[in-house]
C-alpha cells in the first residue's frame, strides 16, 4: 500500500506543479477590470496594411482586414497576459483621459506633417466606463510624437500578427 502511495504522489508530482505554474499565470494575467483595446490602421497612399484589431483582456483577439493584408476576411486570435500587458503599457503614455477623445492631427496641434500617411485609431473600453479614443495622424513629424510614431508602429509586433499584415510577394514581380 505505501508502495503505492508513493508511486502515486510520483506520479501526480507534475499535475501540481502544472497547476502551481497556471496560478503563477494567471496572476500575471490582466486585471479583472482591464480594458478592451481596439487598435485601427487606416489606409495610405500606397501598400499599407488597414485593419483593425481588438485585444479582449482574457487574451482573445479579432482582426478584421479592410485593404492590403494577407488575410482575406476575420481572422481569430491570441495573446498572452504578457504580450496584452505589454501592449497595454506601450499605448499608456498616449491614452487619454477616460472617456474623452484626443486627435493628433494637421492644423489641430500638429506643426510638421507629411500628406499621404495613415491615421490610426485606438480606443480603450471598459463596462461601466466611457470609452477613450486616441486618433492620430502618423503623417504628424512633430518631435513631441515621435514616441507615439514609434509605438503605433510596434504594435503588430507585439501582437506578433505581422504575418497576417504582410502581403506576399507576386510571382515575378
Amino acid at each position: 500500500m505505501r508502495k503505492s502511495l508513493g508511486v502515486l504522489a510520483v506520479a501526480s508530482a507534475p499535475l501540481w506543479l502544472a497547476a502551481c505554474a497556471h496560478r503563477a499565470d494567471m496572476a500575471e494575467g490582466p486585471p479583472p477590470t482591464a480594458d478592451t483595446i481596439r487598435f485601427a490602421a487606416g489606409a495610405c497612399f500606397g501598400a499599407c496594411p488597414s485593419y483593425s484589431v481588438t485585444i479582449e483582456p482574457d487574451g482573445s483577439g479579432v482582426l478584421i482586414p479592410q485593404k492590403n493584408t494577407a488575410v482575406p476576411g476575420e481572422t481569430r486570435f491570441t495573446v498572452t497576459p504578457a504580450q496584452y500587458r505589454r501592449l497595454r503599457t506601450a499605448l499608456a503614455p498616449w491614452r487619454p483621459a477616460t472617456g474623452t477623445k484626443k486627435r493628433i492631427a494637421p492644423g489641430e496641434n500638429c506643426e510638421r506633417a507629411a500628406t499621404d500617411m495613415p491615421g490610426y485609431q485606438i480606443e480603450w473600453s471598459r463596462r461601466g466606463q466611457g470609452r477613450t479614443n486616441l486618433d492620430f495622424y502618423s503623417g504628424c513629424f512633430d518631435a513631441r510624437y515621435a514616441g507615439l510614431r514609434r509605438t503605433v508602429s510596434q504594435v503588430p509586433a507585439i501582437l506578433e500578427i505581422q504575418r497576417m499584415l504582410s502581403v506576399p510577394a507576386k510571382p515575378g514581380g
